[in-house]
């Protein structure tokens, strides 16, 4: 993968800071719509985050009163140039461009590092597709959710209707998909979707900083055998995943962090890690 120049990103803006990489949607007057450059810079910079080990932790938040008001409407109209033609022709490069749709949210899923959200305002459609992905949703009092795709004549394809049934009663989510209603805060902590809501925005990124930082603090790999084994579990048998676990185990328990954290502990100071081994190091050993 090409190294991607932070500096140069339209649709997003990224900071790291004491371990934390902070990707913020940074649209707000076009309301964070996920344009096309979206779609490939976000797996592309969380990619460069964690193959470069550049962070233990990553925060994704938005820019502006809504967090995002999903696929842009140049995205869709590119959907439509590409209709004409052969019939099974159009039909096959219209599923290769769902599954690449697809991997950009799957790259918050798949890397080594919990992903945390932070919402205000506004998650819509591709936005609520997204949030589904991360591992940890925090909200503002005034956001609302919304299966959007429902109500302009296509079925959500990117993640949120294979997701969310395992964040929420899959009752909830029927209703969700089937109507494409807005769910607001109260019921979006009740049903389990958000861990916390907040007051406000800045109230939220301070905590949910915070949480990442705490994060941050502990082994790496422990924390990424946390997300292998929780994202193993959500789809195999407890009986698979125990095995899996036992079998993670027997490589990854080495004593250099334990130790570590013992002896920091005994002398009431902060345990210091390695990290992850960066893309570099596995390429040229």
């Amino acid at each position: 993968m090409s190294a991607v120049d932070f500096s140069k990103l339209i649709s997003l803006s990224v900071s790291i800071e004491d371990k934390v990489a902070h990707i913020q949607l940074c649209r707000p007057e076009k309301l964070n719509s996920m344009i096309p450059d979206f779609w490939a810079e976000l797996p592309a910079v969380v990619r460069q985050i964690d193959l470069n080990s550049a962070a233990r932790v990553i925060v994704i938040s938005a820019q502006g009163k809504h967090f995002s008001a999903g696929m842009d409407l140049a995205v869709f109209s590119k959907m439509g140039e590409d209709f004409g033609g052969e019939p099974a022709r159009v039909a096959e490069r219209m599923r290769r461009m769902v599954l690449e749709l697809q991997d950009s949210f799957n790259a918050l899923e798949n890397c080594r590092l919990p992903v945390l959200v932070a919402v205000q305002g506004g998650a819509i459609g591709g936005a609520m597709n997204m949030i589904a992905a991360c591992d940890s949703r925090y909200c503002t009092e005034d956001a609302f959710f919304t299966i959007k795709e429902t109500e302009i004549g296509m079925t959500a394809d990117v993640g949120v209707l294979q997701r969310l049934p395992y964040l929420m009663p899959e009752g909830l989510v029927r209703e969700l998909a089937y109507t494409g209603r807005k769910m607001d805060s109260t019921e979006a902590k009740a049903c389990g979707l958000v861990n916390q809501v907040f007051a406000d925005q800045e109230t939220m990124l301070k905590d949910v900083m915070d949480i990442a930082a705490k994060i941050a603090a502990n082994s790496p790999l422990a924390v990424t055998g946390c997300k292998e084994m929780l994202n193993y579990s959500r789809d195999h048998s407890v009986a698979d995943s125990l095995h899996y676990m036992a079998t993670w185990q027997s490589g990854m328990i080495q004593m250099a962090d334990i130790k570590e954290s013992m002896e920091a502990g005994q002398q009431k100071r902060l345990p210091e890690y390695d990290e992850l081994h960066t893309k570099k190091s596995l390429m040229n050993p």
